[in-house]
């Protein structure tokens, strides 16, 4: 499939998806946001992927919504615009392969709210985070104020939204929002490294792993645990499963297959 303002590229097992309206700092219209929601699709149809890492080009991640659309909305276009950028993000989250967000640039508001969909952040030393809507006269609206306090915490979500600060990499590394911050000439190389690293783990250890803390996470511990189990069990259905632990036994490298059964 082709796009006009996405690139997909797939190399050994990791789907690179780089937003790419550099001129504009890959801002998001609705045209955007529906090229990245059917290149999620893409992705998912694609049996040899197992990583999928999200970039941008130019300067930016991807600096928030194109200021000339929203201008131009009214209340009832403005719930629709949301709700675009709520369901491509829910699909994101939804995927079953892990998603890594590689912060090159500016992620500002729905760049920012993108970088959270994802399973974890690593981003460029002198990348820019934030969620600076209220400068507008405005609040997140792909889901910014409920990701974001459940990452950082209710008051460090309030602060941000209420003030529309931007933070550095390293800030935001220091309160979660980000995992792993990397010199900017390495960033995509040192991203890469981990993609690949997870790419090389059983697909079915990989889909538990996320499936149990995505799904656990707001239950009890009890409930989160009782998950875990089931996930535990299934595992030794795998095939990379015997692997795994002969491979240990040897003494040697495991060679896991990466399918399903």
């Amino acid at each position: 499939m082709s796009y006009k303002t996405i690139k997909l590229e797939v190399s050994q097992a990791v789907a690179t998806l780089t937003f790419d309206r550099p001129k504009a700092l890959n801002a998001l219209s609705l045209e955007v946001i529906g090229e990245f929601h059917k290149a999620i699709s893409e992705v998912e149809r694609m049996e040899e992927v197992k990583v999928l890492i999200l970039t941008g080009a130019g300067r930016a991640f991807v600096a928030g919504a194109d200021i000339e659309v929203l201008q131009g909305l009214d209340p009832l276009g403005a719930k629709q615009f949301a709700l675009a950028g709520q369901w491509a993000l829910f699909a994101l989250e939804a995927m079953d392969i892990p998603v890594i967000a590689c912060v090159n640039g500016f992620a500002l508001g729905g760049g920012c709210e993108i970088a959270m969909a994802c399973d974890f952040v690593c981003a460029s030393e002198k990348a820019k985070l934030g969620q600076p809507e209220i400068n507008l006269g405005l609040i997140p609206g792909f889901g910014g104020t409920q990701r974001l306090a459940r990452l950082v915490g209710k008051g460090r979500a309030k602060e941000l939204c209420m003030t529309g600060r931007v933070i550095t990499a390293q800030e935001a590394f220091a309160m979660g929002l980000v995992t792993r911050v990397f010199p900017a000439e390495t960033l995509m190389e040192e991203t890469l490294k981990i993609a690949k690293t997870i790419a090389e783990k059983g697909l079915v250890s990989l889909r538990a792993v996320k499936h149990v803390i995505d799904n656990g996470f707001d239950v009890d511990l009890k409930n989160g645990c009782a998950l875990e189990a089931d996930a535990f069990s299934i595992c030794f259905a795998s095939p990379d499963q015997k692997e795994g632990t002969t491979a240990f036994l040897e003494k040697r490298p495991p060679e896991f297959a990466g399918k399903l059964v």
